[in-house]
């Protein structure tokens, strides 16, 4: 792929409306903290994460970690087919967006092969039969001409809702945006055999007013997806060659429950995530809290575990250290660490005492490093067991 003038004016214009997902520097851009897949017009790029700084630049390298990137979204989102034929994803994930595209194709294939469901709602217009309330001022209006018309207000029994609104209307953006070839025949069926609905603007507000019930609740993981799609589709309204679909997730947040994942698989473990408490108060305001990414509680104690995707030498930083200490106290923890990918070995360390600077307290901080071997079922099963290990083992620093 050619990175032309033409594709870097429409990242331009896309980096106008403030995103976060990369910075600009001499002709070019340069991709921040975020991974995922990011579609301009035809052009699809797909960041991928890096754990180390020996990773190669070669092509099956990178098609490993953009699996390993896909796999852990899977594991972080609970992505489960229902579709009975479809408990493996029927192409080739080339993307963070193949994968969202085909798993909501997939859930909306089953919506239709289960029947959709049909909900009541109110409507009013003119019909040819009398059906419902006549409205007789407007029958008046507008209905002086023709006599044979009622102006009725009526009780519907059909498909046409919300749900199924912000649904086609996915299918719609999917049948513009999609780029893969092995969907393109899919997404068509759909259309053909979805009912088709108005049209509506969809924004994060009408998501949060939705409210799943007993026969609505299978519509949940596509509306999740559909959720996704709509609220980073931006359509190119100036030319219509340059729609942008920008679906990226900060690698930190989500590093940190991919570990709170993995170690909630443990049933020995009580873990929680971002477990929050006060720290500071100023006159007249607000509390501040502290809020470590994952602690962990057991008969012997608390542990606290505050996970950081990025490439470390052997000393992490000041900062990092000083909020460690403040985990320590405010969680009466036996141990923490800090837990980054990769194939060091653990280091270890211990504060030194407030009242005898030349003594070290017992109070323990680590740098546990965890690296992805072979698949990510057994990354999960591997970083459960390090940290077990990290928490029953005796250390003596001098």
């Amino acid at each position: 792929m050619v990175f032309d003038q033409n594709k870097l004016d429409a990242f331009l214009r896309f980096f106008g409306k403030g995103v976060p997902y990369y910075s600009l520097i001499r002709n070019g851009i340069q991709f921040n903290e975020y991974v995922g897949a990011i579609q301009v017009g035809n052009t699809l790029i797909s960041v991928i994460p890096k754990a180390d700084k020996r990773q190669k630049e070669d092509e099956s390298e990178k098609k490993k970690w953009n699996q390993v990137l896909i796999d852990m979204l899977r594991n972080v989102h609970g992505f489960d087919v229902k579709a009975p034929s479809s408990s493996h994803l029927k192409i080739q994930n080339n993307s963070v967006l193949d994968l969202y595209f085909e798993l909501f194709v997939i859930e909306v294939e089953y919506l239709l092969h289960r029947g959709l469901v049909k909900k009541y709602r109110k409507t009013e217009g003119n019909l040819k039969a009398l059906k419902g309330s006549l409205q007789f001022s407007k029958q008046v209006s507008k209905n002086l001409v023709h006599k044979e018309r009622f102006y009725t207000k009526n009780t519907t029994y059909d498909a046409v809702h919300l749900l199924h609104i912000i649904l086609y209307q996915t299918i719609r953006v999917l049948k513009i945006i999609n780029t893969n070839s092995a969907l393109v025949g899919r997404i068509n069926a759909l259309l053909l055999h979805f009912p088709e609905m108005p049209n509506q603007k969809i924004s994060a507000s009408v998501f949060d007013q939705l409210v799943f019930n007993r026969k609505t609740i299978g519509y949940s993981k596509a509306i999740e997806i559909a959720r996704l799609i709509l609220l980073h589709y931006h359509p190119d309204l100036s030319k219509g060659q340059n729609d942008v679909l920008a679906l990226m997730f900060d690698m930190n947040a989500l590093w940190e429950q991919f570990v709170l994942v993995s170690l909630r698989k443990n049933k020995q473990l009580k873990v929680k995530g971002q477990n929050s408490r006060f720290f500071w108060k100023p006159e007249g305001g607000r509390k501040r809290s502290i809020r470590p990414d994952i602690t962990i509680s057991t008969e012997d104690g608390n542990y606290v575990l505050d996970t950081k995707w990025k490439l470390v030498a052997n000393k992490p930083s000041i900062e990092d250290i000083r909020q460690m200490y403040a985990y320590h106290h405010y969680f009466k923890a036996e141990k923490v660490a800090l837990l980054y990918p990769g194939d060091k070995p653990y280091v270890t360390g211990k504060f030194v005492d407030i009242n005898k600077q030349k003594q070290l307290s017992e109070m323990e901080c680590g740098l546990l490093f965890t690296k992805f071997d072979g698949s990510v079922v057994k990354w999960q099963k591997q970083i459960g067991e390090e940290i077990m290990n990290w928490m029953n083992r005796l250390t003596n620093v001098v």
